[in-house]
């Protein structure tokens, strides 16, 4: 029997993690959301994650940061992130550092879903 692929959505917007997980689950994958990455960072580890969709502008840890702590940490799940203010800065930032994806908000849900097949078969 093959493993349920697991999607941990971080984002501090009730409504984007309602509509990504609903996209998620739509696809047939298991969806776990938090509001924030402090809520994620205590949770890990409590079942596996194969993918992390993560904003990268929230209050108190944001994405890019949590990115760089599961790095720290030996963590090599893949993550992409999600922004209402996409910069290229922040875009080249994370995508040097091994970002699948990188999004603006509001996102078209099949440039998603190709962010996460990628991610999976990373």
């Amino acid at each position: 029997m093959s493993h349920v692929k697991s999607i941990a959505i971080v984002d501090d917007d009730a409504s984007v993690r309602i509509a990504t997980e609903s996209l998620v689950r739509s696809l047939g994958m298991k969806a776990t959301t938090f509001p924030s990455a402090e809520e994620y960072l205590a949770a890990l580890g409590t079942q596996p994650v194969d993918c992390l969709i993560t904003d990268v502008q929230m209050d108190g840890i944001g994405g890019v940061e949590l990115s760089q702590i599961l790095r720290e940490r030996g963590d090599t799940t893949p993550v992409i992130f999600i922004t209402a203010f996409p910069d290229d800065r922040i875009r080249d930032r994370v995508m040097a550092a091994g970002a699948i994806g990188f999004l603006g908000k509001p996102f078209e849900g099949q440039a998603l879903i190709d962010c996460i097949e990628i991610a999976l078969t990373a």
